[in-house]
């Protein structure tokens, strides 16, 4: 019940994506946005990329940010030629299926991000998908940045939004777009990460209840795999990040790596919660089978003290049953009463003995 309480909060306190926003465009095309900033500010009049990259290098000031979802090589071609993309990079973002990095080329730098979300279910099953991942790339230059979407969620609309919302910050030029990006993504990280904790807690109340079925193994199985998925996206990200915060790179000025050390401390939690969170499910996997493996042995008790009881009147009938002519109480008037009294007081005495050694 708390878990659905839980998940119906969540719902209710998500950020609705406004498709009316100026940064969005009609869907079916590739070039989602273009625009132009300078001192902070959105700068208007400019949708055409060679435009607006015209516009920024006349006047030396500002940049421009293009972005673009899932494009064809053939879109690419023309912003790697316009922009001075490096071939290999440029075949990485149309591809995608990368792992987190952050490479230089020249004077561009080229990262991965892995995009998660948590996708909402009403009950853990062993068919059960929570984590979903997509890619996010960006090539980052002096005068612009390049931003590329791979995957149904991970949208950037509400970076643009708050970065236009803080002109200091926007200000700083295309270091401060490519930092707001890893912020945004590693903020992902944190909330699906304390998601997944609800799922762990479901699974884990389950397998202690008095009434924990077997088939938990499967459930839990699950869960370690999408754990294993979100792991994959979370934990390479960590020496791309220590790169940008560290290591002296044109594109990123000096003041600009502490913001990025900011968000290296957010992964390093993130990291150690999944960490956390494996070990928890190696312990309540290993759990669960130690109660299957006990709740098993006591069926083999319950039906070894049955097979014993059923055995003394097996007995009895099979000695009565071999049908010799010369047989003792075979003729009695009281023998048939008295000898299922024998094998009923003979089963009632070895089932209280059963019973008092907590066999049955």
């Amino acid at each position: 019940m708390f878990s659905n309480l839980r998940r119906a909060v969540r719902r209710g306190y998500r950020r609705a994506v406004d498709l009316s926003h100026p940064s969005r465009s009609p869907l079916g095309s590739a070039v989602v946005n273009c625009v132009v900033y300078g001192d902070g500010a959105r700068q208007d009049g400019c949708t055409e990329v060679e435009e607006a990259l015209r516009r920024v290098r006349k006047t030396g000031e500002g940049f421009v940010w293009i972005g673009l979802h899932e494009p064809t090589r053939e879109e690419l071609a023309g912003l790697a030629e316009l922009f001075g993309l490096h071939p290999l990079a440029v075949e990485d973002a149309v591809n995608a299926h990368q792992r987190p990095k952050v490479e230089r080329f020249d004077d561009i730098l080229f990262s991965v991000f892995k995009t998660v979300r948590y996708v909402e279910h009403e009950e853990l099953t062993a068919t059960s998908e929570v984590v979903e991942t997509g890619e996010l790339m960006a090539f980052t230059g002096d005068d612009f940045v390049i931003t590329i979407r791979h995957g149904g969620h991970g949208t950037l609309g509400p970076v643009r939004e708050s970065l236009e919302a803080a002109p200091d910050q926007l200000a700083k030029g295309p270091a401060s777009v490519l930092h707001a990006i890893a912020d945004h993504v590693v903020d992902d990280y944190v909330a699906v990460t304390d998601a997944v904790q609800n799922d762990i807690d479901a699974v884990e109340t389950a397998v202690f209840s008095e009434y924990g079925g077997r088939g938990d193994a499967g459930r839990i199985y699950q869960l370690k795999r999408e754990l294993l998925e979100l792991r994959r996206a979370v934990a390479p990200l960590s020496r791309p990040l220590q790169h940008l915060a560290t290591q002296p790179i044109p594109v990123i000025p000096a003041e600009a790596r502490a913001y990025f050390r900011d968000v290296a401390d957010h992964l390093t939690r993130a990291t150690d919660q999944i960490n956390a969170y494996d070990a928890l499910l190696d312990s309540i996997l290993q759990a669960h089978l130690a109660q299957v493996t006990v709740a098993q042995n006591e069926d083999m008790r319950k039906i070894t003290a049955w097979a014993a009881i059923v055995a003394v009147p097996t007995m009895v009938c099979g000695i009565y049953g071999m049908n010799f002519d010369n047989m003792p109480e075979l003729h009695w008037t009281y023998g048939y009463p008295i000898v299922v009294g024998v094998m009923g007081l003979a089963c009632f005495v070895i089932h209280r003995g059963f019973r008092r050694n907590g066999w049955l």
